[in-house]
């Protein structure tokens, strides 16, 4: 591997743990955000939301799949063989959609805060956690 390929994992660490931080703090948004009563507090959130989704989430993703791709790239021949990361990637592409889905319920939430109930919003902002424990675990552990 090249000298700086260390440099781009850490990158791509970096990354990850910043998508990670705003794919678990928008759905608790949410879940404050469909409580909410009162004009202001959901104009408030909305703002919050657009920032976090526009602002962190969605360049975080990016930046991950970036430089997750580079060092696929950089290792194809070692990776291809790798059953851990064929899974790890389709978690990526999982937490992708949901991603996508975040953000489709972010304006969802725009025109009606109560769109889901805050129930569901705890439990919509359960889902990631597993993916991350099984992405660490394939990612240091490599069982297979």
């Amino acid at each position: 591997m090249p000298d700086y390929f260390n440099w781009i994992k850490a990158a791509h660490i970096i990354s990850m743990v910043c998508w990670f931080a705003a794919i678990f703090y928008l759905p608790r948004l949410f879940v404050y955000h469909a409580m909410s009563d009162d004009s202001i507090s959901q104009e408030r959130f909305v703002i919050m939301e657009r920032k976090l989704y526009r602002g962190i989430m969605t360049p975080s993703m990016i930046a991950t799949w970036v430089f997750g791709l580079w060092m696929l790239g950089m290792g194809w021949e070692v990776y291809k063989t790798q059953g851990w990361l064929h899974v790890k990637l389709l978690l990526v592409i999982l937490l992708s959609g949901y991603h996508g889905a975040c953000g489709f319920y972010r304006k969802k939430l725009i025109d009606n805060p109560h769109y889901k109930t805050h129930k569901f919003w705890r439990w919509f902002n359960e889902v990631p956690v597993f993916a991350l424990v099984i992405i660490v675990i394939l990612v240091v552990v490599k069982p297979f």
